[in-house]
């Protein structure tokens, strides 16, 4: 879908006090608030609403209110991706520092990486990150990105060794102990990610049982977060800005859970925009979603006519991002801008460690 020419990139700005930046989790998973934002339903039907009515209602909750809003028979989705602990810190031969952050892996033992400073990935150079241990970058990508490989070692040895957890760039402190457990989701599965499905950071093991007695059906699949979901829109034409691929695998009996869901008039309910990105790019004609390993390059943004998710459970994204054209796409702009507003005058926290907001 090509975006709408009328947007702007400026459309989807907002002012965050950088206090609002959540630098760490609260202090037990689960405990975070929550912002529900109830849209009427010639808004959920993808109409406009009667102007005798409000597009929305927000209220203010706490995550683990979240039961008591998803009906018996509903399906929950979530992203089971893990975390990979793809940074790593090393010297240059003159000593000065460099970094490395690997992508995926590639053909012949090879990775797709990034890394800074630029001038100490050019090919053939190395950066040492451990002892007799290095990365040699072997080739400058088209899109800017590097092929590297590892010396005196295997990726999977250096990974285990040297690998560091790669944290947001809006989280100005180092990795600890702390976030080995609180940057990965609960039922986190296949490693494969840069960054974590935030949304299903505030889920606790408590939780996921009360929605299942409920009768609440979950379902899982697995979309591997890439470094693209930080870049910012840069261009003022949203048309101007490339999405960065990212590779998803839909289980059969998601898809199979999600045709009996829709069939009994029950709802879809995304964990994340990975997991609205993932169903939506899967989905075919009457809302069926294509099971089996795929790449997305989805770029939701207004007028996107959402064909499998019904509701949202997503973080606070940041201004000008991919992430908030989605929501808002989803919900409304106006919308989206009048619960972030509300957001940042009750004092939510923000981005990966922040609060959570649920689309009704």
């Amino acid at each position: 879908m090509t975006p709408d020419p009328s947007l702007r990139t400026a459309d989807f700005d907002y002012q965050l006090p950088e206090d609002l930046i959540a630098q760490r989790p609260v202090s037990r998973r689960g405990e975070s608030r929550l912002l529900v934002v109830a849209r009427s339903e010639g808004r959920k039907a993808g109409r406009r609403a009667p102007s005798d009515l409000p597009a929305y209602r927000l209220s203010d909750a706490r995550f683990s209110d979240l039961v008591d809003l998803i009906p018996p028979d509903d399906l929950l989705v979530l992203n089971t991706t893990r975390v990979r602990h793809a940074r790593f810190l090393g010297r240059r031969p003159s000593g000065a520092p460099a970094e490395v952050l690997l992508i995926h892996p590639a053909a012949d033992g090879a990775w797709v990486a990034l890394g800074k400073p630029g001038s100490a990935l050019k090919p053939g150079k190395r950066i040492e990150i451990g002892p007799g241990v290095s990365i040699e970058t072997i080739e400058v990508l088209e899109d800017g990105n590097r092929l590297v490989r590892f010396v005196g070692t295997t990726a999977e040895d250096a990974i285990q060794r040297y690998g560091r957890l790669p944290l947001p760039p809006y989280i100005t402190r180092a990795a600890d102990e702390s976030d080995e457990d609180r940057y990965q989701t609960v039922f986190a599965d296949r490693e494969g990610s840069v960054a974590a499905p935030t949304a299903g950071l505030h889920f606790t093991p408590a939780l996921l049982d009360a929605l299942r007695r409920k009768g609440v059906r979950i379902g899982t699949l697995d979309l591997e977060v890439g470094p693209g979901t930080f870049k910012p829109v840069e261009s003022d034409d949203l048309s101007g800005h490339t999405m960065h691929p990212e590779q998803f695998d839909i289980p059969v009996v998601l898809a199979d859970a999600i045709a009996v869901t829709r069939r009994a008039g029950h709802h879809v309910w995304a964990v994340g925009t990975t997991v609205v990105r993932a169903l939506e790019s899967a989905a075919q004609e009457g809302g069926r979603v294509r099971a089996g390993p795929g790449e997305t390059r989805l770029f939701i943004t207004p007028g996107f006519r959402f064909q499998v998710v019904d509701h949202l459970i997503t973080n606070f994204h940041l201004p000008r991002s991919t992430l908030l054209m989605l929501v808002s796409a989803f919900a409304g702009t106006d919308t989206i801008r009048a619960a972030y507003r509300h957001a940042v005058a009750e004092r939510y926290q923000f981005y990966s460690y922040g609060d959570a907001m649920v689309i009704v």
